[in-house]
């Protein structure tokens, strides 16, 4: 789309006034790597400035939306640090937070880590019955951080919240949908039509209106955002830096299981 940036990560497509946004590493299932997240962090600031679109969709190509972080960025990260990472992090969750466009996540796969966060972060959420949603930071050994200890209490309260982030279980979408995490859960052969049947609805609706209205459901979460992420953040750097960490890697590279030590 010559009016909008080019990506290399990110697929763009319109329809009408509507935006498409599909991450596109299908064959590693669309897990975040050191040019996705730097992509991520300017494309939904990009998108909400967009003066040709009123409604944002954000799905993956492929089998999945998004496998979470890639294991080979993992490494790098805890070879050179997470300076950049944090400050990306921070960038896209405030981005999709400040986007005053509805912005709907359509899980054609299973969401995990940072791509279940961008997802919850959306504010309507079309899961194809398949699909799994969960945040496994701690399963790799890290804090859940760059935005998962924000948004899952607020969508299941704290209880639930903890249930998960401190397992990193994966709940299948219509679990998610019956315990609020998502919005709906439908065969996926159902998927593409009701999610496009959806945005047309935005897209004809009062555009003042849906944005304002946005703006005020995300008042006390913005608010929340600016007095966590730096925290949530400053966590996962420590974690990032643990022997923990580096285990679970390293585990993943030899196909076993890991061997936690707790340091």
């Amino acid at each position: 789309m010559s009016d909008f940036p080019a990506y290399e990560t990110i697929r763009t497509m319109r329809r009408g006034r509507i935006l498409t946004l599909t991450l596109n590493r299908p064959d590693k299932l669309n897990a975040v790597d050191e040019k996705m997240h730097g992509e991520l962090a300017t494309i939904f600031r990009a998108a909400a400035d967009d003066p040709h679109s009123d409604v944002i969709i954000l799905t993956g190509a492929g089998r999945a939306f998004s496998a979470g972080g890639d294991i080979v960025w993992m490494q790098k990260m805890i070879d050179e640090g997470f300076d950049q990472t944090a400050r990306e992090a921070k960038r896209i969750v405030l981005d999709l937070l400040d986007c005053d466009k509805p912005i709907i996540a359509k899980l054609n796969g299973h969401a995990a880590g940072f791509g279940a966060t961008m997802a919850l972060f959306c504010d309507v959420i079309f899961a194809a019955d398949h699909a799994k949603i969960g945040d496994p930071h701690v399963a790799v050994g890290l804090t859940a951080g760059d935005g998962g200890a924000l948004i899952w209490p607020q969508l299941i309260g704290y209880a639930r919240a903890k249930r998960y982030l401190l397992t990193g279980d994966m709940i299948a979408a219509a679990e998610a949908e019956r315990i609020g995490l998502i919005t709906h859960a439908l065969p996926a052969a159902d998927l593409d039509g009701a999610v496009d049947a959806f945005a047309d609805r935005l897209a004809s609706a009062a555009q003042v209106a849906i944005r304002t209205t946005k703006r005020a459901i995300h008042a006390a979460l913005k608010a929340n955002a600016a007095q966590m992420m730096d925290t949530c953040l400053a966590l996962e750097a420590i974690s990032n830096a643990s022997t923990d960490h580096q285990e679970a890697v390293n585990a993943f590279r030899d196909s076993r299981a890991p061997v936690f030590t707790g340091r």
